[in-house]
C-alpha cells in the first residue's frame, strides 16, 4: 500500500528587530544620563596642578549640581545659552571647592571660594585680607607629593615646577616637599595651600565682590589662573557669577598616577592608595563658630 507523505515546511516565525523602539530606548537612556549629570552629579577629572595639595593631577571626583541651585552652567556640555538666572538659588560657603566656567569660553575650572558676595578682598604678598582683616595663615610642615615621572601635563612632567623641592626619603623614593601654608577662613573652613615664589598674582585689589558672585582662588597659589587673573590671561576676571558655577566638588572616587597603559594590569598598579573616597568639604578649625 503506497502512502503519500506531505512534507510541510513549517517555518517558525523569526522575530524582527524593531529598530525604532531600539533607537527610542537608547535615546531615553542617554537623556536620563544627561539629566542626571545636569541636575544631580557628574564625574570630573583633574588635569592640572592648580589645586594642589588638595587635588592632584589624575584625581577623579564627584561634583554635585544642586548646592547653589541650577543654572545654564549646570547642564552637561554647556548645552544651554548663558544667562544670569538660577533656579532655587542657595548661598555658597567659604572654602567650598567649585566648578566655575570661564567668562567667555565653555571651559570648566576648579577653584576654592575665598570671598562671598559683598566681601572686600585684597591679596598682599600672598596674604588674603577679607573686609580689612587678614585671614589666619600659618606655615606648616611641607606636604609630601610623590615623584611620578610618568605623570604628564601638556606633554611635560606635571610637577616640574617643584623640582627645587625634590627630596629622597629613607625608603629611597623621591618626593616633593614645597613650602606649605594653612589658611583658615572666617567660618572656620581650613585647608592647605602651596606658595613658594613671588609673582604678580601675590598682590591684588582691593575688590568688592558683587552680589550674586564669589571670588575664587586655587590652592596652588603660584600656578593658578583664578579670580585674580584677567579673563584674557586665562583667568576668571574678578568675581564669578554664581550662575557660572556648575557645581561643588564632593569627594574623590579614585586617583591614577600617570602610569596607566593599555595593559589591564596597569589599571590597578597605577591606582594611588589612600585617596579614594576622600571628602573635599573643608574641615572646620577647632573653636570655629558653626
Amino acid at each position: 500500500m503506497a502512502s503519500t507523505q506531505t512534507t510541510s515546511q513549517a517555518s517558525e516565525p523569526h522575530d524582527k528587530v524593531n529598530w525604532l523602539a531600539e533607537i527610542r530606548g537608547l535615546a531615553l537612556m542617554l537623556l536620563a544620563v544627561l539629566a542626571f549629570h545636569s541636575l544631580v552629579a557628574k564625574p570630573f577629572y583633574i588635569p592640572s596642578t592648580s589645586m594642589m595639595p588638595t587635588l592632584w593631577v589624575g584625581d577623579r571626583l564627584v561634583v554635585s549640581k544642586y548646592p547653589y541651585g541650577w543654572s545654564w552652567a549646570s547642564a552637561s556640555f554647556h548645552l544651554l545659552p548663558r544667562g544670569d538666572w538660577r533656579v532655587l538659588p542657595r548661598a555658597p560657603e567659604y572654602g567650598d571647592i567649585v566648578i566655575p566656567v570661564h567668562p567667555t569660553r565653555d571651559e570648566d575650572y576648579i577653584k576654592r571660594i575665598v570671598a562671598l558676595p559683598g566681601d572686600t578682598i585684597e591679596v598682599r604678598r600672598g596674604q588674603i585680607i577679607l573686609n580689612g582683616t587678614p585671614i589666619k595663615r600659618e606655615v606648616v610642615p611641607p606636604v609630601r607629593l610623590p615623584f611620578e615621572p610618568e605623570l604628564l601635563c601638556k606633554g611635560a612632567p606635571c610637577l616640574a615646577a617643584f623640582e627645587t623641592f625634590r627630596e629622597t626619603g629613607p625608603d629611597g623614593k623621591d618626593f616633593f616637599a614645597p613650602p606649605t601654608w594653612r589658611e583658615t577662613l572666617p567660618n572656620g573652613a581650613t585647608y592647605l595651600t602651596i606658595d613658594y615664589m613671588d609673582q604678580s598674582l601675590d598682590d591684588y585689589g582691593p575688590y568688592t565682590v558683587p552680589e550674586g558672585s564669589v571670588f575664587v582662588m586655587g590652592d596652588n597659589r603660584d600656578q593658578s589662573a583664578d579670580s585674580r587673573a584677567a579673563a584674557i590671561e586665562n583667568g576668571l576676571g574678578d568675581g564669578v557669577p554664581l550662575a557660572n558655577i556648575g557645581g561643588r566638588a564632593e569627594f574623590i572616587t579614585f586617583s591614577l598616577d600617570g602610569s596607566t597603559t593599555w595593559n589591564p594590569a596597569s589599571w590597578f598598579t597605577s591606582l594611588r592608595s589612600g585617596r579614594a573616597w576622600t571628602t573635599l568639604r573643608p574641615p572646620l578649625a577647632e573653636g570655629a563658630a558653626k
